[in-house]
């Protein structure tokens, strides 16, 4: 039981909603059954119609919308032409499943890789058979989060591999892409998708005798079987689950099944509450890789129960008259699987929905007694929402109440006589699809208006807990996200400006302790982390700008090297840019000219066109280099200006040394490639006094252990810079238009779809404009460096998580230039998606 002082209510609260604008002829209504999708990528899917009134006819729906800016919502006629039964996401969180009571099942993905820009290509349809459940087949990946090892150094211990395996392989093991459908009629249909595009489908009968199938639910075994439960929708029949197994005979798609155990609610059998509840309103496995653990409500019109079943392993007893035939059998007893009841609630409101956890946290005992202990509760609840428009999260196991969230219609009743009058006042607003995100942070629902609700779930679910607790839960989230690569949007939502600084610095720890191999791979991943995090609190807020530079230094960093190639083929095992590194390092002279000695020219002569084509980027390396030197004199002052926190990083100042040289030497090939300054006298030799500043200022804080502080000629020699070279105009990224900051005083926002709330900056906008640029002043383009213009004609589309803009289509042909462009295509260098932006975004 839970002591009471806790609020409980205190562990949800409302972020946003987000409603569709009235309108006098067509209206979007929610649709009967309404369903939404999460995607690891925090974008969300639901269905409406759209109900026109002068036709009298109803288009059904889908929108997509990404949680950080959800008014601008991409909506699409589905061409369903009955209404959308499920809404399903895959893996990677890039393509959708819609499948409707016609039968008809499509496969949404993005056009371009745009997140507002969808359009559906393949599917495969049952005629005329309802789908009731729809998954993706899985693809064998699967991690357990270990709470009891949260303070390991190690992420493969936090984060294990559990061996799983996928639904179906291809030749050499890679699992093989597809989907799996349960139709009303007890038919089950898989369809695999081939490499070439091609959709194998299949379908067959559930068992011999088929019957009405009201629910069903999807879910996977670690041994590459799928178990499907199915129940006709009362409860005085049995839940039946079947094994589907799937397989690919000569080019065609093979399905088996077969009976599993089993059960009859318990609620059917308890003659008290025998014919109480008559339909099974609810039926879902807790996980889709949890096959051995189910879900079940049953209900009537104003009230409901809610059972959690598991499947055991149990021994059945032999008679001893076959014992004293058969002594193998007395040995050994025989096993047999069966279903038995976890928990139960007493009598509920009515449940209008439920959402599961997607978080795959270890439920082992020390595990939970650790989460229990720590309060550390993502991924152990479940939320249940009623018809009186409440939410209740209640532990997965146990089903205990962990966390309430009143509605504005549910507020507590004082009396019985304010209970009657409110019971009759007309039907309560409740949602009627919800889903967790997928660290179990936060709660989208939908409810019987259309509306979508953004709720807040606290990781201690209420509890107060020290400052160093609250971040090693968040940072423990953060990790997991960093490990899998899934968007960390919801765990944003509780970070407060207060604990930006602390985060960013044990997460550097964290990530430092890792081996050399895996901090390569995040490496990118773990800046876009610090930036994002940045961007919450006023004191931190220049630092932003310093992450993204460094983000497009690292990718023009192996772009540029990638470039170069051995002049013998039978070269060392060293590829010139591993060489180039390594000679810079070695040799520390200030002189650009003895650095470049020792490299082999030859191994830098580039085609001329590639060359002038890389001319902007180069130039950005060579503007970021002067104004980093400019600026070093002021830096010493209060308040933190961009840039301020290269002039400590010895690695990003060691790359802008090794592409000074290589720049250096491409200069020679062809002089027009060179960046341009803008410089006093026409004697200077710009670029190696650049050179030879930038050198001293890298020695002052090439190793880590002990930072030098820069000596008074360095800065001396710095100050000058403005009087022998015109300081360029830096453009950082835009400070971003998305939601995430304007949430932390915990008032809830109240936003339309389809319009761009004029949204009143908090503090940290207003320091930034001094970096930014003002509208009605050229645009740039942040990744090729092209000035687009006041009023760009050109379509551009923008990172949903760091706003940088760019052209949508490429106005080069050269390969070097593709090159870079391919780094970008598919999301932003900071893991973003991208966004097709209006035309008029100026």
């Amino acid at each position: 039981p839970i002591p009471a002082p806790r609020a409980l209510g205190s562990a949800m609260d409302l972020a946003y909603v987000c409603e569709w604008e009235k309108k006098p002829k067509s209206n979007h209504c929610p649709s009967i059954p309404l369903v939404c999708a999460w995607s690891c990528r925090n974008l969300i899917a639901f269905t409406t119609d759209l109900r026109n009134e002068e036709e009298k006819d109803l288009t059904h729906m889908v929108h997509i919308i990404d949680t950080e800016h959800p008014w601008d919502v991409y909506s699409v006629n589905s061409g369903h032409t009955e209404v959308i039964t499920c809404l399903e996401w895959d893996q990677s969180g890039s393509r959708l499943l819609s499948a409707d009571a016609d039968g008809h099942i499509k496969c949404w993905s993005m056009t371009d890789h745009l997140a507002n820009s969808w359009e559906s290509t393949v599917g495969s349809v049952v005629e005329g058979d309802p789908v009731v459940a729809l998954s993706w087949l899985h693809n064998g990946v699967k991690l357990a989060l270990h709470v009891e090892k949260s303070g390991a150094s190690n992420f493969g211990e936090k984060f294990s591999r559990v061996k799983f395996s996928p639904s179906l392989t291809l030749f050499g093991g890679k699992p093989m892409e597809g989907w799996i459908a349960v139709t009303i009629s007890g038919l089950v249909t898989v369809s695999l998708l081939k490499p070439n595009g091609q959709v194998l489908t299949s379908t067959e009968s559930l068992c011999r005798l088929r019957c009405r199938v009201a629910l069903a639910d999807v879910a996977f075994t670690g041994g590459g079987n799928i178990v499907v439960a199915t129940s006709d929708g009362s409860s005085a029949s049995p839940v039946q689950f079947y094994k589907v197994c799937v397989s690919v005979v000569n080019e065609k798609c093979k399905i088996d099944t077969e009976i599993l155990p089993s059960l009859f609610m318990r609620c059917t059998t308890d003659p008290a509450r025998k014919d109480k509840y008559p339909a099974i309103t609810h039926l879902k496995f807790l996980a889709r890789d949890m096959s051995e653990q189910v879900l079940l409500c049953a209900s009537n019109q104003s009230s409901s129960i809610v059972e959690c079943w598991s499947l055991r392993k149990e021994g059945l007893p032999v008679n001893n008259i076959f014992q004293q035939i058969s002594p193998v059998v007395g040995d050994k007893q025989p096993m047999i699987l069966k279903w038995r009841i976890l928990s139960a609630t007493n009598d509920l409101d009515r449940v209008s929905a439920v959402a599961l956890p997607k978080l795959p946290i270890s439920l082992t005992n020390t595990d939970l007694k650790v989460a229990n202990d720590t309060k550390f509760f993502p991924g152990l609840g479940l939320a249940l929402a009623f018809h009186d428009g409440s939410v209740h999260i209640v532990h997965r196991l146990s089903l205990q109440m962990m966390a309430v969230f009143y509605g504005s219609s549910s507020q507590r009743p004082v009396d019985e006589q304010s209970l009657k009058r409110q019971r009759t006042a007309g039907p309560l607003v409740h949602f009627k699809a919800m889903q967790l995100s997928w660290t179990s942070l936060a709660l989208a629902g939908i409810d019987s208006h259309g509306k979508l609700s953004m709720l807040r779930i606290s990781p201690s679910m209420g509890h107060v807990l020290d400052m160093n607790m609250s971040l090693r839960h968040l940072l423990f989230l953060l990790e997991y996200c960093m490990v899998t690569g899934y968007d960390w949007w919801d765990i944003l939502l509780h970070v407060q400006p207060n604990m930006v600084q602390n985060l960013v610095e044990k997460l550097h720890e964290e990530y430092m302790r890792q081996n050399a191999a895996l901090q390569q791979v995040l490496s990118t991943r773990i800046v876009a982390m610090k930036a994002s995090l940045c961007k919450l609190s006023s004191s931190t807020v220049a630092r932003v700008c310093d992450y993204h530079a460094k983000l497009f230094l690292i990718a023009i960093s192996c772009t540029l090297k990638s470039l170069l190639r051995p002049h013998f083929l039978n070269t060392p095992d060293k590829s010139p840019g591993d060489r180039l590194t390594e000679i810079c390092s070695k040799i520390t002279d200030i002189d650009i000219d003895k650095v470049m000695i020792n490299l082999k020219t030859e191994e830098f002569v580039l085609e001329m066109t590639t060359l002038q084509s890389l001319q902007q980027l180069i130039q950005w390396v060579g503007d970021f280099v002067l104004y980093l030197l400019a600026s070093l004199p002021n830096q010493q002052g209060s308040p933190v200006r961009p840039g301020h926190s290269f002039l400590r990083d010895g690695a990003s100042l060691g790359m802008f040394r090794e592409l000074m040289v290589v720049i250096r030497i491409w200069g020679l090939l062809k002089p027009s490639c060179l960046p341009v300054y803008t410089a006093t006298s026409d004697t200077q030799d710009s670029m190696s006094l650049l050179f030879r500043l930038l050198t001293k200022l890298w020695l002052c804080c090439r190793e880590e252990n002990h930072i030098t502080e820069p000596d008074d000629t360095l800065i001396d020699e710095c100050c000058l810079l403005p009087s022998q070279l015109l300081i360029p105009n830096i453009d950082w990224l835009p400070i971003n238009d998305g939601i995430i900051s304007k949430l932390q005083n915990k008032q809830l926002v109240r936003l339309q779809f389809g319009k761009a709330p004029g949204l009143v900056g908090h503090t940290v906008s207003s320091q930034f404009d001094a970096f930014v640029r003002a509208p009605g002043q050229p645009k740039i383009d942040h990744l090729r460096r092209l000035h687009l213009g006041a009023y760009p004609t050109e379509e551009c589309k923008s990172c949903t998580r760091c706003g940088c803009v760019t052209m949508l289509k490429s106005p080069n042909k050269v390969t070097a230039v593709k090159q870079w462009e391919q780094r970008w295509i598919k999301n932003c260098l900071c893991g973003g998606l991208w966004r097709r932006m209006p035309l008029s975004y100026s």
